[in-house]
């Protein structure tokens, strides 16, 4: 196999999240996508299999466990494809289902990738879970920012959402990797979005994937994109809106995601970034 190397949601290779990207997987079995994706130490390899229609179907894989859908993968693997076959319109065909993605680029050669989610969706969260959630965070009740409620939401995969009300408890990131790995399998959640809300469009999100066998991921595309989805369903923004979201820059990776939420209740998300690579 041919493994690229990128890093999504920058155009810095210190900065955004790493991603392994196999453009053409075609005959390798699930035991060895796993095996590779475990090798490579990112948070997430993509394995693209071409499609007699033109399309992709692509399958991520953490160094522990496959997920139905990654964000950051997708834009890499955008970007990598269109590096090579040139920009245009793709159509993934992911474990969560369908996802158009469109690659452009700018004036001065960078590659943009914009993907569009599966329809979002919210969900209570139990009193139960909320507080194991917080002890295996080590957050209280009392760091939460009441304006954000916490909700599970999904765009591709499941994630927590969990605002703080103050910048500095969301910089200060210290959890039981064990107890919020256990109660994230059982729940089937993908990372927990943490995020602290500056302005109305404005956000700072940290994202740990201990299911992954990652204590913190620098830029999660799926988690933007159920973020966007969490606030239009509780009409915590007025939409169409367009979000920027800071990743990553209390562990030294900085990322940009640029998030636009339709009016459309059931519509995607969409989610654009850069991506470079990496060696």
């Amino acid at each position: 196999m041919d493994i690229l190397r990128y890093v999504a949601f920058s155009t810095d290779p210190l900065g955004g999240n790493p991603a392994g990207v196999v453009l053409n997987a075609t005959g390798v079995d699930e035991s060895t996508m796993a095996a590779t994706a475990a090798e490579v130490g990112y948070s997430e390899t993509a394995f693209v299999v071409p499609r007699s229609d033109g399309t992709l179907a692509i399958r991520y894989f953490s160094p522990r466990t496959e997920v139905p859908f990654c964000g950051h993968a997708t834009i890499a693997t955008a970007v990598a494809h269109a590096q090579r076959h040139g920009v245009g319109r793709l159509l993934l065909h992911t474990q969560a289902g369908p996802v158009p993605v469109t690659t452009s680029t700018r004036p001065d050669g960078t590659v943009v990738a914009t993907l569009v989610s599966v329809a979002p969706r919210t969900e209570e969260i139990t009193d139960a879970d909320l507080t194991e959630l917080l002890a295996a965070l080590r957050w209280s009740a009392d760091d939460l920012d009441p304006a954000l409620p916490p909700r599970a939401a999904y765009a591709g995969a499941w994630h927590p959402v969990i605002a703080a009300a103050a910048r500095t408890r969301l910089a200060d990131l210290d959890y039981d990797m064990a107890a919020l790995g256990a109660l994230m399998a059982r729940r089937d959640w993908a990372t927990v979005a943490l995020v602290h809300r500056e302005s109305d469009t404005v956000f700072h999100a940290r994202n740990p994937f201990p299911p992954g066998g990652v204590v913190e991921d620098p830029a999660t595309g799926a988690a933007a994109a159920a973020l966007g989805g969490y606030l239009r369903a509780l009409e915590l923004v007025a939409p169409p809106a367009v979000l920027t979201i800071h990743q990553g820059v209390d562990m030294g990776r900085p990322s940009l995601l640029t998030v636009r939420v339709p009016a459309e209740p059931s519509s995607g998300i969409e989610v654009t970034g850069t991506a470079v690579r990496i060696g």
